[in-house]
């Protein structure tokens, strides 16, 4: 059985003994969860944690110097940016016309709480861009920050231009780097299965299913909009004859790890590995996929959107054109700042509900559920992610071609 395979059976077997714990077994929830279940679960995202910071660093670097020109790398970056612009905007209309259709806070008045919700000051986006800057290299790398880390392999790939023979050396050591990490990622997944078992069966156990049967038509309204969404990006695959059967079965280590543990960044490493063996070539896959898994968040995107209405739905505040125009302006720039960790978009929703004037406490709603809906939420970012950067290659691959009949 294939890895993929290994990593699906164990979130299906941690659902069951999750919701069996839950059910029969509550007294051992507990200690269960405090010295086996969580701790293996936090082992297992550290581990992948541990490899992202020097793949990410090594493989920009590797194929960003086999670029050796400026002016393409700017050109990927508007290009990668106007697709992120058009299908974020997508996905979270998508989110909002799904939670106007199915009304999933209607009936829900009883819920209403009054619970104080902590918040986190918005940061303007002058701080934001001067934050991309690192004072210290090797401080952006120990800190973990991607954007800063994207920054800083841009920056020394710039240098490696400039002093070309001289950086020889440097770029040995980095390919050495980056093939030590890909052998230690191999070791690490040999744990998937163990760390999605234990992850899944943490929130079951914990949480319960009741709580989805409670809920239920905000979660089949987020899944119904998630896969919505998914749809989109089979249709721009066949658009691009990017073959989607050969897309999904290529990248399914990648999604099945992204659902178990519901991180774009500990997803991040395998997703490199495979979109290159679907066929991305590695200077458009060592740019897009990490710039993309730091900015691209369409699972966020139609949280942002789908969650504010429906708290709006609970509270019974009027859905004015000027409240929807709020919630889609300020979700959609919300949804580019959302880290790649579980449980992320509920935290940034704070400033949709504040822009929006919306009721703050209506967090506590959804909070409880959040993680159970994060797995079909990071399989879409994933999925968004690749299929922007395979939209550029299909772009770059269009210039190759007007280049060529210049020349000729």
């Amino acid at each position: 059985m294939n890895l993929s395979n290994l990593i699906l059976v164990a979130l299906a077997a941690g659902i069951v003994f999750g919701a069996l714990l839950n059910g029969f077994f509550p007294a051992l929830i507990l200690p269960l969860d405090d010295y086996i279940l969580a701790p293996v679960g936090q082992v297992f995202l550290r581990l992948i944690q541990f490899v992202v910071v020097p793949i990410v660093f090594s493989s920009l670097i590797l194929g960003l110097t086999r670029v050796q020109n400026a002016a393409r790398i700017g050109r990927y970056l508007i290009r990668l940016m106007t697709g992120y612009l058009l299908t974020s905007t997508l996905a979270l209309l998508i989110g909002m016309a799904t939670a106007l259709l199915l009304k999933p806070g209607i009936g829900l008045e009883g819920f209403a709480t009054n619970a104080a919700i902590t918040t986190n000051t918005p940061v303007s986006l002058r701080d934001w861009l001067i934050s991309l800057i690192p004072v210290n290299p090797l401080e952006a790398l120990t800190g973990g920050n991607l954007l800063q880390v994207i920054v800083t392999g841009v920056l020394f790939s710039i240098g490696i231009g400039l002093a070309k023979e001289g950086a020889k050396p440097f770029i040995l050591l980095i390919d050495s780097l980056y093939l030590i990490s890909e052998r230690i990622l191999s070791v690490i997944l040999y744990l998937a299965p163990v760390g999605v078992f234990a992850l899944i069966a943490s929130v079951i156990a914990t949480q319960g299913l009741e709580l989805v049967a409670r809920l239920f038509f905000y979660v089949f309204g987020l899944f119904l909009a998630s896969t919505l969404m998914i749809g989109v990006y089979v249709l721009l695959l066949f658009a691009l004859k990017g073959e989607p059967r050969r897309f999904f079965s290529s990248l399914s280590e990648s999604l099945s790890l992204a659902f178990g543990t519901a991180s774009s960044n500990a997803a991040l490493p395998v997703v490199l590995r495979e979109i290159q063996e679907y066929g991305l070539p590695e200077d458009i896959a060592s740019f897009a996929i990490p710039l993309g898994t730091v900015l691209k968040r369409d699972g966020s995107a139609i949280l942002q959107g789908f969650n504010a209405l429906f708290i709006a739905q609970v509270y019974g505040v009027p859905l004015s054109p000027s409240l929807l125009l709020a919630i889609a302006l300020s979700g959609l720039l919300v949804s580019f700042s959302t880290p790649g960790v579980p449980g992320s978009a509920l935290i940034t929703m704070t400033t949709v509900l504040s822009a929006a004037g919306l009721p703050l406490e209506g967090v506590a709603l959804v909070a409880g559920v959040d993680r159970l809906t994060d797995g079909f939420k990071t399989v879409l970012n994933v999925i968004g992610n690749t299929v922007n950067a395979i939209l550029l290659n299909y772009w770059e691959s269009g210039e190759r071609e007007k280049s060529l009949e210049l020349k000729n």
